[in-house]
């Protein structure tokens, strides 16, 4: 029964240790992502400068995992090199080991000190400074835990399944390898599990040697996140720079296995604290491998290439392009990556727009069955949108992050009911003069086709504010809702006019046609221009505030 609360405490101990790493990440992540993702990506030149880069960024960000998405995304779209990317992986796998080595000093006294500022800082800040507050908060969670660790193991003769667990684990140096990946991809951090084999290490739970093959196969196991998560269906030069990663990995392993036997020996003379040695063996694993590959990236860049080349095939348009499952781990990369694919949806609707006034003007019927294909291809889209952002940890978005969603989310749901009213509406009332063959007056046509090319080009403003929320632009997108009712207003009065004259002949009145049109402008306005007015607090309950006068609705 002690061996099995022991067990349950030394569970409990880990659990806080891997909270404490998130709570750290994630603080990062809200208080400096955007910044960082902007420096990254603006110090991605050369390969010393990128590899420096990817060491800083790490260090701050305590997440190979985060800055291998990152790179990742830039190398997808086209931003970075194959040679710059793969250098900056190998400074961010250096920049992780930085906590490590803070860590590895008895730095536990400064636990309550963490603690009490991060709380301050966390319940009577916000922003910035509450997301410091939170690094704080994981920073002295992390330190009562490896504290937790070492008394729950101190009396390691006593606790027999820890023993045997241990024990077999160490017998092979293939076998230390694997389980240490595997705990690294289970707790998507290398941190925790180099804290975790320290404690075990300085109390003779596990021997040097074991603990040494833990470590390469906890470098290993990070380097699998981005590859099996997210990498395996994007693009052909994103997958290059994991696959890259996982490589050089690999090779270093593969050279530091044999060794380390006399490695051991030597870091033992160097620093007798085992803890410390584990803790130096990481850095230094990590940093020759970067020495090493720095010089070879060239070779390497082009072999990737050779054998993971840019596939042409004919794609699904809809399946989604830019909803990369790994960047779940950094919103701010999400976000974005969702916002790409919402201007897909852009395109799509003005395709439908486009077919529709094809098959008025032309009466073909083509048109009109490609802008019903297009409106299923709309609706796709939207429900992988939806899907995609509602898997974000809510707790690890700012404000702003929960705001940039709920303006994703509102612009996809209006797209997607402007594509049905095209589909439905539009479309189907001129399917129904096609089959009886009526047309509309030449003016009336002329009418309906200038309303046809307006709400596109409103629905190209639309796209612009969505992507760049500039207030002045919302404002004028959002006054365009009285052109259309004046557009709405004309046809009434030329609809009665012709009545109370009896010239209405055979001809179809536009009246039906201007309305939906009217209304698939409502939902641009609606899904672009009101979110960036509201946030703004210029957008009242039922019209703008400050009205300028009739040209605002």
């Amino acid at each position: 029964m002690d061996a099995t609360l022991s067990l349950l405490d030394l569970a409990g101990a880990v659990a806080l240790l891997l909270w404490g790493v998130h709570m750290v990440q994630s603080g990062v992540q809200r208080a400096l992502g955007p910044d960082l993702r902007r420096f990254l990506a603006n110090a991605l030149g050369g390969r010393i400068r990128a590899a420096a880069a990817g060491l800083g960024v790490t260090a701050v960000l305590q997440s190979s995992t985060a800055t291998g998405l990152m790179i990742a995304s830039f190398a997808s779209a086209g931003f970075v090199g194959l040679v710059p990317a793969l250098a900056a992986m190998l400074g961010a796998n250096v920049g992780t080991t930085l906590i490590v080595q803070v860590l590895s000093f008895d730095v536990s006294r400064l636990s309550p000190l963490l603690l009490v500022a991060g709380v301050a800082m966390f319940r009577t800040a916000s922003g910035r400074t509450r997301d410091v507050g939170r690094v704080a908060i994981g920073l002295g969670l992390m330190l009562i835990a490896l504290s937790r660790l070492l008394d729950i193991v101190t009396p390691y003769e006593d606790l027999p399944s820890l023993r045997v667990l241990m024990g077999g684990i160490a017998t092979d140096r293939l076998i230390s390898v694997a389980f240490g990946a595997l705990l690294a991809w289970a707790a998507h951090s290398s941190v925790a599990v180099a804290l975790l084999v320290m404690s075990f290490t300085e109390k003779g739970v596990v021997p040097l040697d074991a603990a040494l093959a833990l470590m390469i196969g906890a470098n290993i196991g990070t380097a699998l996140n981005p590859l099996l998560e997210g990498a395996r269906g994007g693009d052909a030069a994103g997958r290059r720079v994991v696959v890259g990663n996982v490589v050089t990995r690999l090779a270093g392993a593969a050279v530091a296995l044999p060794l380390l036997t006399p490695i051991g020996i030597q870091l033992v003379q160097i620093e007798p604290s085992f803890s410390r040695a584990v803790a130096d063996f990481h850095t230094a694993f990590n940093l020759v491998v970067a020495l090493a590959f720095l010089p070879l990236l060239g070779p390497l860049a082009r072999l990737l290439e050779r054998l993971m080349p840019a596939r042409v095939s004919p794609a699904d348009p809809s399946r989604p392009l830019y909803l990369d499952e790994a960047a779940l781990e950094t919103p701010s990369l999400a976000l974005g990556h969702a916002a790409r694919e919402a201007l897909r949806m852009v395109d799509m609707l003005d395709s439908m727009i486009e077919a529709a006034a094809d098959a008025l003007r032309d009466g073909d019927r083509e048109a009109m069955a490609r802008a019903r294909r297009q409106d299923d291809i709309l609706d796709a889209l939207n429900g992988e949108i939806k899907r995609y952002l509602t898997r974000l940890d809510p707790e690890s978005l700012t404000d702003e992050e929960h705001r940039r969603i709920e303006a994703v989310l509102t612009f996809c749901l209006n797209l997607e009911a402007a594509g049905d009213v095209v589909e439905r509406n539009i479309s189907g009332f001129v399917a129904r003069l096609l089959k009886r063959g009526v047309a509309l007056a030449p003016e009336n046509e002329r009418a309906v086709q200038d309303a046809l090319a307006a709400v596109r080009a409103n629905l190209r403003s639309a796209a612009s504010v969505f992507t760049t929320g500039d207030r002045r632009a919302a404002r004028v997108l959002s006054q365009q809702k009285a052109e259309f009712r004046r557009r709405e207003a004309e046809a009434v009065r030329s609809h009665f006019a012709e009545l109370r004259s009896g010239d209405v002949g055979p001809r179809a009145a536009p009246l039906d046609l201007l309305r939906d049109i009217k209304r698939l402008n409502d939902h641009l306005v609606a899904g672009a221009a009101y979110p960036v007015l509201e946030a703004a607090g210029e957008l009242m309950q039922t019209r703008i505030a400050e009205d300028s006068g009739p040209g605002t609705g």
